[in-house]
């Protein structure tokens, strides 16, 4: 059976950890987590019995066929320092870091390295997450595969190439963020109109993930399903006539952009 060890705990890491253990995809036994201080680890063990923690990042290498790095970017080349001697050419890596290059990884390991880069986003805690997935050449399809059956299995997963991460950073990995914002600006504008806040909430978010699917499972282009909703004079085309307004369109591409400038700087 595949060990799959994470090293890292933070809120990316235990996104991705409880969206595993809740699919079911791995045995719990079957993976391994590492942090710094094993009190911390203490919640996620109470909540999935049968997860195995560890603080020795090398007895996770030994232990795990693939290894998740979901810590801080600065962090990684110390990490792989230590445990550079226990990555033998059969294990694979994974990194969730943003900006650290597949290159980069290759030259903390070596050239026999099997590296994958993945960006996932924190809506893998609900099994909502929206994955990119680059490996190097030394990843087989079937590995790629079995990779890309992990990350499926809390969300959805993509294989892109290494050049169209930042790209990636902005419109999924960081974009959670904008959309909460979304949703608190909507639910503000019903309670200026006299809706109680926590009815608010549940009508914004409701209505977000509703057009969301309906994007996703009809296949249909988004200016078309909004066409669908904007009859002639009516409350919609006021709204979105308002949005146009004041830069609603354009404030999303800079921020896109801006987040993708942030990654391909770092």
């Amino acid at each position: 059976m595949t060990k799959i060890g994470f090293i890292g705990a933070g809120n990316m890491g235990t996104a991705m950890i409880r969206g595993l253990a809740k699919a079911n995809l791995i045995a719990r036994e079957n993976i391994i987590v590492c942090g710094r201080n094993i009190e911390k680890l203490k919640p996620l063990e109470t909540e999935f019995n049968g997860l195995a923690l560890t603080t020795d990042t090398e007895k996770l290498v030994e232990q795990a066929d693939i290894i998740i790095l979901a810590v801080k970017p600065y962090t990684i080349p110390e990490i792989l320092n230590t445990v550079k001697n226990k990555l033998t050419p059969e294990k694979i890596v994974i990194s969730v870091a943003a900006g650290v290059t597949i290159k980069d990884l290759e030259e903390l390991t070596s050239a026999e390295t099997k590296i994958v880069r993945v960006m996932p986003n924190t809506p893998a805690l609900v099994g909502a997450a929206m994955s990119s997935i680059s490996p190097n050449a030394n990843v087989t399809q079937q590995e790629i595969d079995e990779v890309s059956a992990i990350f499926a299995s809390f969300g959805e997963a993509e294989v892109v190439s290494e050049n169209l991460m930042d790209a990636v950073i902005g419109v999924s990995g960081s974009s959670p963020a904008y959309v909460y914002m979304f949703i608190e600006a909507l639910a503000d504008g019903a309670v200026l109109n006299g809706m109680p806040r926590d009815k608010a909430y549940k009508f914004a978010a409701q209505a977000v993930l509703g057009a969301a699917k309906m994007v996703l499972e009809t296949g249909e282009h988004p200016g078309k399903l909004k066409d669908m909703v904007t009859s002639p004079g009516g409350t919609t085309i006021e709204a979105v006539k308002s949005l146009e307004n004041n830069g609603f369109r354009s404030a999303v591409i800079n921020a896109v952009q801006a987040a993708a400038q942030k990654n391909s700087s770092m």
